[in-house]
């Protein structure tokens, strides 16, 4: 039996794999070696070959398929990616300065509509916060969000008076799966204010919902001050 080494790293691996994708010599729907194969060429353990392999399904080039291999897709399916920033970042990024202020915080249980988006139990307890983040003296955010007091109890003790629920789950609780919209509503009398902007205006809305093991943790929906924008890579 070949003795293999970590000798060559996976990032060396997923170039080389790119480049003959690349190049033609492994054509679209074709399969690759097997990792046995692909760990004897490039003097490297299996566990190398798998990691970079895995990387590169995740990219969008790759098929892999317990028992059937993995093959080449004939079109790349790249996929965007989104980080889940603190405002805070995000309006340091910009060279502003972060502000923050509470509008509302208490122990609600969940209207009937949060209940059916989220599966959850009657007159389930929830912690509903809502509060502003500016730029200087600029509003840049109005955050509406719910937490789920089962999932975190911890929340029903936390001081949101001088940190956002955000930034205090991000340091509190970890999360497993998110879901995240993006659309366009109007500015209600409420929003107006809060954003400085004429009633009925379009905002720029983001809704997401995070979830720990399958239990949900916390809904938002968080509304963005005119010439927000958003960006990702692919």
């Amino acid at each position: 039996m070949a003795q293999t080494s970590d000798t060559t790293s996976y990032k060396d691996i997923k170039l080389t794999v790119l480049e003959r994708i690349r190049s033609g010599q492994w054509q679209p729907d074709s399969l690759l070696p097997n990792e046995e194969a692909l760990a004897v060429e490039f003097s490297c353990t299996r566990t190398t070959v798998n990691r970079a392999l895995r990387e590169l399904a995740d990219e969008g080039y790759l098929e892999r398929r317990r028992k059937a291999g993995t093959r080449v897709l004939s079109a790349p399916q790249r996929q965007a990616r989104f980080t889940i920033p603190m405002v805070r970042d995000e309006v340091e990024a910009l060279g502003g300065t972060y502000r923050y202020a509470l509008v509302s915080a208490g122990s609600e249980p969940a209207p009937e509509w949060l209940n059916a988006r989220l599966a959850l139990s009657p007159n389930q307890g929830m912690m509903h916060v809502r509060c502003m983040h500016f730029n200087g003296n600029t509003p840049f955010q109005y955050e509406d969000r719910w937490i789920v007091t089962a999932s975190v109890p911890q929340v029903e003790q936390a001081d949101f008076s001088q940190i956002g629920p955000n930034e205090w789950l991000i340091q509190t609780v970890p999360f497993t799966n998110v879901e995240l919209s993006f659309m366009a509503s109007r500015a209600d009398a409420t929003l107006a204010g809060f954003l400085d902007m004429p009633v009925g205006d379009p905002v720029f809305t983001g809704e997401r919902i995070t979830w720990l093991q399958g239990q949900p943790v916390t809904f938002a929906k968080m509304f963005f001050a005119a010439g927000y924008r958003m960006t990702t890579e692919f």
